[in-house]
């Protein structure tokens, strides 16, 4: 357990890709966009009731936008109406809502209400498909950045990342992906993944970089059980629970010409851009290579023999 002199920050970034759960509608498959933010709740709600000094915070990682749920409009001075889970207790002790508490539940209806707003007020590009999973974790580094910032006088700050990843990866997004990536390793920022369907090569290399933990889970329906046993205790409870084994990380880099995974490439010496193929000039920042030709051997001329 955390130290009440010390604040452990944990930010869940899930992903909403429309496109990714338009195909699981269509599926029919049980597992909804609705049942993952129920889980993502019932794990944030727990993370803040597991000390006094926890702290919260959900951004929707969308094609189109990255979005604070929590904290968000909706809350007065960056927390529902509290600086804790026992301010929560303590404001709702006189009623509750269903057995629930009140001001609880008031939050997951809003966060609902938030992710609904999202999902009907975005225009779809037939271009644009890819999750944009680089700017909400570039956004998680920011508000990290902003509360070391305004508390580290007064406490120190323990933070990390949790990534929910439904959709694939987007081989676009790699220079960005891996600058947040050394980023959040430079703030000792852990990262976690939660992956629900195709692997992610980037994913498994920010777990193993900044020391996290990587699963990709073998039933969508059992993802709560899977957040509240694996990745709901901090780094130091970690280490006394026995939990799933590290994967075979994948650090094949992606090439800046096609986007696709290589094991041996060209890189650029000026930007270090990566290429499958040679390129005389860098498509990235437009360097002329000079290219030493080996020598050419003259060819002897061959004496003619005297005919007879």
């Amino acid at each position: 357990m955390a130290s009440d002199e010390e604040i452990n920050l944990l930010i869940i970034v899930v992903d909403v890709n429309p496109i990714w759960w338009g195909q699981q509608a269509l599926a029919q498959s049980v597992f909804t966009l609705s049942k993952c933010i129920d889980a993502v709740m019932v794990m944030g709600n727990s993370h803040l009731f597991m000390s006094r000094s926890s702290k919260l915070a959900i951004i929707a990682s969308h094609i189109n936008e990255s979005r604070f749920l929590y904290p968000g409009k909706h809350w007065k001075d960056g927390d529902l109406l509290g600086d804790s889970a026992n301010d929560f207790l303590e404001s709702t002790c006189s009623g509750s809502k269903d057995g629930k508490y009140e001001l609880l539940s008031i939050a997951n209806d809003i966060v609902m209400e938030d992710i609904k707003d999202l999902m009907t007020k975005s225009q779809m590009k037939a271009h644009h498909t890819e999750t944009l999973l680089a700017g909400s974790l570039a956004k998680a580094l920011c508000y990290i950045h902003r509360m070391n910032k305004e508390l580290k006088a007064v406490q120190e700050i323990k933070s990390r990342i949790l990534v929910i990843k439904a959709a694939e990866d987007s081989a676009l997004q790699y220079m960005n992906f891996m600058n947040v990536i050394f980023a959040a390793q430079k703030q000792n920022v852990l990262i976690d993944a939660c992956v629900l369907d195709a692997e992610s090569g980037l994913l498994q290399q920010a777990c193993d970089i900044t020391g996290g933990i990587y699963l990709k889970v073998p039933q969508m329906t059992s993802l709560l059980q899977y957040l509240l046993w694996v990745f709901l205790p901090d780094p130091e409870q970690r280490t006394q629970l026995i939990l799933p084994p590290p994967v075979h990380v994948d650090y094949r880099a992606a090439c800046f010409c096609h986007r696709n995974l290589i094991e041996i490439g060209y890189v650029c010496s000026v930007c270090l851009s990566i290429f499958c193929n040679f390129s005389p000039i860098c498509t990235t920042c437009e360097t002329a290579f000079k290219i030493s030709l080996p020598p050419v051997m003259k060819s002897k001329k061959k004496k003619l023999k005297p005919t007879l």
